[in-house]
């Protein structure tokens, strides 16, 4: 018996020796890096029954949702809900694969359907390793002040999410984008949160920009010809300010907003894309971007997503698909965008 123990007694520490030496477990593939200096509109405003108990948004132009909404594609993910948190983390997913690190996320005011969604937001952004700015709207009766209590609510309530975007590069302090901004003429009042945020005006005209500390466009039809770029890129490097131009795959919003004369952008099968981001990294156009915009990750109504778009849409309705971008077909283009988003993160990146 003794000579049995023995043997089991050495089986065992051989047996440990083995588990404490051998190779730790591959822990899979290392996840894709980001470049937070690349940033992607993203907007948190779509509701539907099964979580928000109506449709928000996705009947805007008169439609009727799920299978027809207010947007001349359709999502992979379908109408989905904004505040669904499986479609939170499939959209963070998303945004990883293509090579941004921040979403600019619409803000509609403290209490807004928009701000009701942000920690889960938050949560999933943190989850996956995506960075959150913010994109402050006009909404009714929006001013200089009250943008100053808006960024302070923000700071307070959200600032402790280790989601919560900082330029490490500008003092770690937040971003926060004013769209339509000319609609104020005074912004003296947002001197006062300088130290802690960066406020960027949707311009490039330097005369409209006294108190900020960036522009930034957000017009995906300019930004096919970029007017004024490379005076706003060279204003900004001459005072210190954040340059941040906004490019797109296209525009239409034919389907959302019926008899409008917005003129569409043909997204050329991914040339248009291509076009204006060389516009903004082009130092004779764009100048030297701080951080490159992108107009967008899920503006579904304008037309200018990036988010995947379903490749066999419900019949009947005359959704457009990314059929042929950048060569590819059928369900392989649904990402087209998100994979040559990729492309242009690692040009921005490597200039």
């Amino acid at each position: 018996m003794r000579t049995l123990r023995s043997i089991v007694g050495l089986l065992v520490l051989l047996l440990t020796s083995v588990v404490l030496h051998a190779p730790a477990a591959s822990a899979g593939p290392v996840a894709q890096a980001v470049a937070a200096d690349v940033q992607l509109f993203y907007y948190p405003w779509y509701g539907s029954p099964s979580v928000n108990g109506t449709y928000r948004h996705w009947q805007q132009g008169g439609h009727t949702p799920p299978d027809d909404v207010g947007a001349n594609f359709h999502p992979t993910l379908g109408a989905y809900d904004s505040g669904d948190t499986a479609v939170i983390d499939r959209h963070m997913q998303m945004i990883r694969q293509s090579g941004a690190g921040t979403i600019v996320t619409s803000w509609w005011g403290p209490g807004s359907y928009e701000d009701s969604v942000t920690p889960a937001v938050l949560a999933s952004a943190a989850r996956h390793g995506i960075k959150v700015a913010w994109h402050l709207e006009p909404y009714s009766g929006r001013t200089a002040e009250s943008t100053v209590a808006d960024i302070g609510y923000i700071n307070q309530k959200y600032g402790g999410s280790p989601a919560f975007y900082r330029a490490p590069a500008w003092g770690n302090r937040g971003a926060f984008y004013v769209f339509e901004s000319l609609r104020i003429a005074d912004w003296s009042p947002i001197e006062q949160v300088k130290p802690t945020s960066i406020v960027l005006a949707q311009t490039t005209d330097p005369s409209r920009v006294a108190h900020f500390g960036g522009m930034y466009t957000y017009d995906g039809i300019a930004g096919a010809t970029a007017p004024g770029w490379k005076t706003a890129s060279d204003f900004c490097k001459a005072n210190g300010m954040v340059w941040a131009p906004s490019v797109a795959p296209g525009y239409i919003d034919d389907r959302a907003v019926p008899g409008n004369t917005t003129p569409t952008v043909g997204r050329d099968n991914g040339a248009m894309y291509d076009r204006q981001w060389g516009n903004a990294l082009n130092p004779a156009t764009g100048g030297a971007p701080t951080w490159v915009s992108v107009t967008s990750f899920n503006e579904w109504h304008e037309g200018s997503i990036i988010e995947p778009a379903s490749s066999n849409p419900p019949a009947g309705h005359g959704y457009l698909t990314y059929q042929g971008a950048y060569g590819r077909t059928g369900a392989d283009a649904e990402t087209a965008y998100l994979d040559r988003t990729r492309h242009w993160v690692g040009q921005f990146t490597s200039a």
